[in-house]
């Protein structure tokens, strides 16, 4: 089965596996999904992810976050920028989420990277989506 929107299917799945407590969530693997894990991993939203190979598919496994008390280190996600209406803003557009207690994930022609590292670069881009 061919999945149309990467982006918002690994969403999905790390949402729902957030809300149901499980330790471990896979999403299929393509570059796209390896750069936004780096940027989750390296903003401290997940603890880390390897890569799965099995004789049919390569995924990747993502062992999700929680603090000492159970709470999650994703409180939530929102998909902005979607296959039938992108989202495109300037460098002075990129906005901030939850007064900067939450990111902005963004693809660049420079990667994709968080909303305040386009600012800091002057770049512009796609808004993918926001954790916090």
């Amino acid at each position: 089965m061919t999945i149309q929107d990467q982006i918002s299917d690994m969403i999905t799945r790390i949402r729902n596996s957030v809300m149901v407590k499980h330790e471990k969530v896979s999403v299929g693997k393509s570059k796209l999904n390896l750069s936004i894990l780096q940027l989750l991993n390296n903003e401290g939203f997940i603890s880390d992810f390897a890569e799965e190979k099995s004789e049919e598919f390569s995924n990747y496994s993502i062992k999700l976050k929680y603090f000492d008390d159970g709470t999650p280190a994703i409180s939530g996600l929102k998909r902005v920028s979607k296959p039938g209406l992108k989202i495109y803003v300037k460098k002075d557009e990129i906005p901030t989420y939850f007064s900067g207690m939450g990111v902005a994930v963004m693809s660049t022609s420079k990667g994709v990277m968080t909303g305040l590292e386009a600012k800091k670069q002057s770049l512009g881009g796609e808004l993918l989506f926001y954790v916090w």
